[in-house]
């Protein structure tokens, strides 16, 4: 697997910057290749996205969830292998460092070679500094999902 970390530092509360991240229906506005993420429930996105030509659809599961402070998902179905995180640290009134770490398994040849060339490091990169100026250009109008979802609930039936 390989490790991908970028983090922005955006000029907006906390509160906004988190709950931003939590509309993950507009991430293509913002993130290179995301083509659609629809929201299934509070825990659970099915993301369509084309890299490099190559088309993938998978579903993500919400794995841990603290309201302005971090989500944590995995792949559940489809053609990735992914998990990661995003934190969101509160420098002070009005600034928000927001940290991305991702863990991505490259499947078939030309994601293998694209890895080793940093495509995809590249790409987290501008995602990261597309939502820098995507929320700062928003000012965090949107309100986000402010629930919580803990590690011991995910993979439960019934649970959120």
């Amino acid at each position: 697997m390989s490790t991908v970390k970028e983090a922005v530092e955006v000029d907006v509360p906390v509160h906004a910057a988190y709950d931003q991240w939590t509309q993950f229906e507009s991430f293509p506005e913002f993130m290179e290749g995301v083509e659609e993420v629809r929201q299934l429930d509070e825990s659970h996105n099915h993301w369509i996205t084309k890299i490099a030509g190559v088309r993938r659809e998978f579903d993500t599961e919400i794995v841990d969830q603290y309201p302005d402070e971090r989500i944590t998902w995995r792949t559940t179905s489809g053609d990735t292998d992914q998990k990661g995180s995003v934190r969101f640290e509160r420098l002070d009134d009005t600034r928000t460092k927001v940290e991305l770490v991702m863990e991505v398994e490259p499947s078939g040849a030309a994601e293998k070679t694209a890895d080793m060339l940093g495509v995809l490091d590249r790409r987290v990169k501008g995602d990261m500094k597309r939502f820098k100026q995507y929320i700062e250009q928003h000012g965090g109008e949107s309100r986000g999902w402010r629930g919580r979802i803990r590690p011991e609930d995910s993979g439960r039936p019934g649970s959120l």
